[in-house]
Protein backbone atom coordinates (compact mmCIF):
# COMPACT_ATOMS: atom_id res chain seq x y z
CA UNK A 1 0.00 0.00 0.00
CA UNK A 2 1.16 2.99 -1.03
CA UNK A 3 2.68 5.43 1.60
CA UNK A 4 0.22 8.50 1.88
CA UNK A 5 1.44 12.21 1.13
CA UNK A 6 3.08 14.23 4.14
CA UNK A 7 3.66 18.04 4.80
CA UNK A 8 6.84 19.59 2.82
CA UNK A 9 7.05 16.46 0.62
CA UNK A 10 9.05 17.06 -2.57
CA UNK A 11 6.22 16.04 -5.32
CA UNK A 12 6.26 15.79 -9.25
CA UNK A 13 3.05 17.69 -10.88
CA UNK A 14 2.27 16.12 -14.29
CA UNK A 15 -0.46 17.47 -16.75
CA UNK A 16 -1.63 14.93 -19.20
CA UNK A 17 -2.50 17.32 -22.30
CA UNK A 18 -0.30 18.77 -23.25
CA UNK A 19 2.34 16.40 -21.17
CA UNK A 20 4.29 18.47 -18.84
CA UNK A 21 5.85 18.23 -15.38
CA UNK A 22 7.10 20.50 -12.63
CA UNK A 23 8.51 19.86 -9.17
CA UNK A 24 6.71 21.45 -6.23
CA UNK A 25 6.73 20.98 -2.63
CA UNK A 26 3.62 20.21 -0.51
CA UNK A 27 2.09 22.84 1.34
CA UNK A 28 2.71 25.67 -0.73
CA UNK A 29 0.78 27.70 -3.63
CA UNK A 30 1.85 26.40 -7.06
CA UNK A 31 0.84 28.54 -10.27
CA UNK A 32 0.88 27.94 -13.75
CA UNK A 33 -1.35 29.18 -16.57
CA UNK A 34 -3.94 26.60 -15.63
CA UNK A 35 -4.54 28.78 -12.00
CA UNK A 36 -3.46 28.59 -8.60
CA UNK A 37 -3.27 24.97 -6.96
CA UNK A 38 -3.40 24.86 -2.99
CA UNK A 39 -1.02 21.72 -2.77
CA UNK A 40 -1.85 21.57 0.85
CA UNK A 41 -5.19 19.88 -0.13
CA UNK A 42 -2.48 16.40 -1.26
CA UNK A 43 -1.85 15.55 2.71
CA UNK A 44 -2.97 12.58 3.32
CA UNK A 45 -3.83 11.49 -0.25
CA UNK A 46 -2.18 9.17 -2.34
CA UNK A 47 0.67 9.36 -5.19
CA UNK A 48 -1.40 9.51 -8.22
CA UNK A 49 -3.87 11.84 -6.58
CA UNK A 50 -5.71 14.83 -8.61
CA UNK A 51 -5.00 18.46 -7.34
CA UNK A 52 -7.50 21.30 -8.97
CA UNK A 53 -6.93 24.39 -10.25
CA UNK A 54 -9.39 27.62 -8.88
CA UNK A 55 -10.05 27.56 -12.56
CA UNK A 56 -10.87 24.15 -12.41
CA UNK A 57 -7.73 22.27 -13.91
CA UNK A 58 -6.08 19.34 -12.90
CA UNK A 59 -2.74 18.35 -12.09
CA UNK A 60 -1.67 14.76 -10.95
CA UNK A 61 1.17 14.56 -8.05
CA UNK A 62 3.38 11.56 -7.94
CA UNK A 63 6.92 11.06 -5.77
CA UNK A 64 9.82 12.28 -7.63
CA UNK A 65 11.50 9.05 -8.94
CA UNK A 66 15.42 9.04 -9.09
CA UNK A 67 15.20 10.58 -13.02
CA UNK A 68 12.61 12.99 -11.58
CA UNK A 69 15.42 13.99 -9.08
CA UNK A 70 18.72 14.24 -11.38
CA UNK A 71 16.64 15.99 -14.36
CA UNK A 72 14.17 18.39 -12.51
CA UNK A 73 15.45 18.84 -8.91
CA UNK A 74 19.25 19.16 -8.83
CA UNK A 75 20.71 22.52 -9.54
CA UNK A 76 23.74 22.86 -11.88
CA UNK A 77 26.79 24.40 -12.02
CA UNK A 78 28.08 21.21 -14.47
CA UNK A 79 27.53 18.85 -16.81
CA UNK A 80 25.54 16.13 -14.96
CA UNK A 81 25.38 12.68 -15.78
CA UNK A 82 22.22 11.44 -17.16
CA UNK A 83 19.66 8.35 -16.17
CA UNK A 84 20.56 6.81 -19.74
CA UNK A 85 23.81 6.18 -18.37
CA UNK A 86 23.29 6.15 -14.75
CA UNK A 87 20.63 3.24 -15.27
CA UNK A 88 23.37 1.45 -17.16
CA UNK A 89 26.17 2.10 -14.52
CA UNK A 90 24.11 0.83 -11.74
CA UNK A 91 23.37 -2.17 -13.51
CA UNK A 92 26.76 -3.34 -15.52
CA UNK A 93 28.54 -2.28 -12.19
CA UNK A 94 26.04 -4.19 -9.79
CA UNK A 95 25.63 -1.09 -7.54
CA UNK A 96 23.00 -1.91 -5.03
CA UNK A 97 21.72 -2.28 -1.16
CA UNK A 98 24.97 -2.30 0.69
CA UNK A 99 27.62 -1.23 -1.88
CA UNK A 100 30.69 0.78 -1.62
CA UNK A 101 30.66 3.65 -4.18
CA UNK A 102 33.69 6.23 -4.76
CA UNK A 103 33.11 8.54 -7.45
CA UNK A 104 35.38 11.42 -8.43
CA UNK A 105 34.82 14.26 -9.19
CA UNK A 106 31.15 15.54 -7.15
CA UNK A 107 30.21 17.88 -9.69
CA UNK A 108 26.57 19.13 -9.47
CA UNK A 109 26.24 15.67 -7.57
CA UNK A 110 23.83 14.03 -10.15
CA UNK A 111 25.53 10.34 -10.43
CA UNK A 112 25.92 11.07 -6.33
CA UNK A 113 22.46 11.65 -5.78
CA UNK A 114 21.98 8.43 -8.05
CA UNK A 115 24.65 6.16 -6.09
CA UNK A 116 23.07 7.31 -2.84
CA UNK A 117 19.85 6.25 -3.77
CA UNK A 118 21.14 3.01 -5.38
CA UNK A 119 23.28 1.91 -2.27
CA UNK A 120 20.50 2.06 0.84
CA UNK A 121 21.22 2.70 4.58
CA UNK A 122 23.12 -0.20 4.75
CA UNK A 123 25.67 0.90 1.84
CA UNK A 124 27.91 4.32 1.20
CA UNK A 125 29.17 6.66 -1.12
CA UNK A 126 32.30 8.89 -1.00
CA UNK A 127 32.44 11.81 -3.05
CA UNK A 128 35.41 12.83 -4.39
CA UNK A 129 35.51 16.87 -5.62
CA UNK A 130 38.87 19.45 -6.00
CA UNK A 131 36.67 22.43 -5.88
CA UNK A 132 34.71 23.45 -2.67
CA UNK A 133 31.90 25.29 -4.75
CA UNK A 134 31.06 22.26 -6.79
CA UNK A 135 31.22 20.13 -3.09
CA UNK A 136 29.20 22.57 -1.82
CA UNK A 137 26.19 22.09 -4.20
CA UNK A 138 26.41 18.49 -4.59
CA UNK A 139 25.65 18.54 -0.94
CA UNK A 140 22.64 21.12 -1.31
CA UNK A 141 21.48 18.73 -4.13
CA UNK A 142 21.82 15.43 -2.09
CA UNK A 143 20.89 17.05 1.15
CA UNK A 144 17.49 18.11 -0.54
CA UNK A 145 16.36 13.90 -1.42
CA UNK A 146 17.05 13.34 2.17
CA UNK A 147 20.10 10.86 1.53
CA UNK A 148 22.83 13.00 2.73
CA UNK A 149 23.21 10.33 5.36
CA UNK A 150 24.45 7.66 2.85
CA UNK A 151 27.39 10.00 1.58
CA UNK A 152 30.96 11.31 3.08
CA UNK A 153 32.28 14.38 0.82
CA UNK A 154 35.88 15.04 0.88
CA UNK A 155 37.46 18.15 -1.21
CA UNK A 156 40.28 16.39 -2.45
CA UNK A 157 43.11 16.14 -5.54
CA UNK A 158 42.65 12.43 -6.76
CA UNK A 159 45.98 12.07 -7.38
CA UNK A 160 47.05 11.95 -4.12
CA UNK A 161 44.36 9.04 -3.94
CA UNK A 162 41.89 7.56 -2.26
CA UNK A 163 41.54 7.54 1.44
CA UNK A 164 39.17 4.13 1.34
CA UNK A 165 39.83 0.65 -0.03
CA UNK A 166 37.99 -2.22 -0.66
CA UNK A 167 35.07 -0.22 -2.98
CA UNK A 168 32.61 -1.83 -4.88
CA UNK A 169 32.82 0.54 -7.67
CA UNK A 170 35.25 3.68 -8.03
CA UNK A 171 33.88 6.06 -10.55
CA UNK A 172 36.19 8.63 -12.62
CA UNK A 173 33.98 11.45 -14.14
CA UNK A 174 36.74 13.56 -14.46
CA UNK A 175 38.78 15.58 -17.64
CA UNK A 176 41.84 13.22 -17.70
CA UNK A 177 41.11 9.41 -16.01
CA UNK A 178 44.14 7.85 -17.43
CA UNK A 179 46.10 9.90 -14.68
CA UNK A 180 44.30 8.36 -11.69
CA UNK A 181 43.52 4.82 -12.92
CA UNK A 182 46.46 3.56 -10.43
CA UNK A 183 44.66 5.38 -7.34
CA UNK A 184 41.52 3.43 -8.33
CA UNK A 185 42.46 0.20 -8.74
CA UNK A 186 44.26 0.87 -5.52
CA UNK A 187 41.28 1.83 -4.03
CA UNK A 188 38.98 -1.12 -5.58
CA UNK A 189 38.46 -4.35 -3.89
CA UNK A 190 39.58 -7.58 -5.95
CA UNK A 191 36.54 -8.29 -7.85
CA UNK A 192 35.63 -4.68 -8.11
CA UNK A 193 34.16 -2.72 -10.68
CA UNK A 194 36.16 0.65 -12.45
CA UNK A 195 33.84 3.01 -14.20
CA UNK A 196 35.20 5.79 -16.36
CA UNK A 197 32.62 8.40 -17.97
CA UNK A 198 34.19 11.14 -20.67
CA UNK A 199 32.31 12.90 -23.74
CA UNK A 200 35.69 12.31 -26.44
CA UNK A 201 37.32 9.67 -27.87
CA UNK A 202 40.35 10.96 -27.60
CA UNK A 203 39.79 10.37 -23.80
CA UNK A 204 38.55 6.81 -24.31
CA UNK A 205 42.09 6.01 -26.10
CA UNK A 206 44.36 7.63 -24.22
CA UNK A 207 42.65 5.86 -21.26
CA UNK A 208 42.71 2.39 -23.61
CA UNK A 209 46.24 3.12 -23.53
CA UNK A 210 47.09 2.95 -19.83
CA UNK A 211 45.01 0.19 -19.20
CA UNK A 212 47.26 -3.02 -20.08
CA UNK A 213 50.07 -1.95 -17.15
CA UNK A 214 46.77 -2.71 -14.70
CA UNK A 215 45.53 -5.44 -13.29
CA UNK A 216 41.64 -5.21 -14.72
CA UNK A 217 40.29 -6.96 -17.39
CA UNK A 218 36.37 -7.30 -19.06
CA UNK A 219 36.58 -4.10 -20.65
CA UNK A 220 33.88 -2.54 -22.37
CA UNK A 221 33.77 0.66 -23.57
CA UNK A 222 29.87 2.25 -25.49
CA UNK A 223 27.80 4.91 -25.43
CA UNK A 224 23.77 4.95 -24.98
CA UNK A 225 21.67 6.83 -27.30
CA UNK A 226 18.11 7.50 -26.43
CA UNK A 227 15.24 8.32 -28.69
CA UNK A 228 11.54 9.52 -27.39
CA UNK A 229 8.61 8.47 -29.82
CA UNK A 230 5.42 11.26 -31.01
CA UNK A 231 2.70 10.06 -29.12
CA UNK A 232 0.18 9.27 -31.60
CA UNK A 233 -0.62 6.06 -32.33
CA UNK A 234 -1.92 6.50 -35.94
CA UNK A 235 1.27 8.08 -36.67
CA UNK A 236 3.98 6.77 -34.47
CA UNK A 237 7.24 8.33 -35.27
CA UNK A 238 10.58 9.65 -33.85
CA UNK A 239 10.51 12.86 -32.27
CA UNK A 240 12.08 15.74 -34.27
CA UNK A 241 15.09 16.20 -32.09
CA UNK A 242 16.60 13.83 -29.46
CA UNK A 243 19.80 14.44 -27.27
CA UNK A 244 22.10 12.06 -28.77
CA UNK A 245 25.62 11.78 -27.58
CA UNK A 246 26.40 12.57 -23.87
CA UNK A 247 28.97 10.34 -22.83
CA UNK A 248 31.06 7.21 -23.94
CA UNK A 249 31.67 4.99 -21.05
CA UNK A 250 34.48 2.37 -20.00
CA UNK A 251 34.21 -0.29 -17.68
CA UNK A 252 36.45 -2.66 -16.47
CA UNK A 253 37.14 -5.46 -13.63
CA UNK A 254 39.79 -5.36 -10.97
CA UNK A 255 41.51 -8.92 -10.77
CA UNK A 256 42.88 -10.68 -7.73
CA UNK A 257 46.85 -9.44 -7.41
Amino acid sequence: MPKPFEPGEWIVLIASDPPRRWIARIGEKFSTAAGVFDLQELVGQLPGSPVTSHLGHRLFAFRPTAADWVMHLVKRQTQITYPKEMGYILVRAGVGPGARVIESGSGSGASTLLFALAVGDTGHVYSYEQRPEFSHLAQQNVAQAGVAHRVTFKVKDIAEGFDERDADVVFLDVREPWRYLEQAVTALASGGTLVVLVPTTNQVSETLRALPSLPLIDTEVLELLLRHYKLNPDRLRPEDRMVAHTAFLLFARKCAL
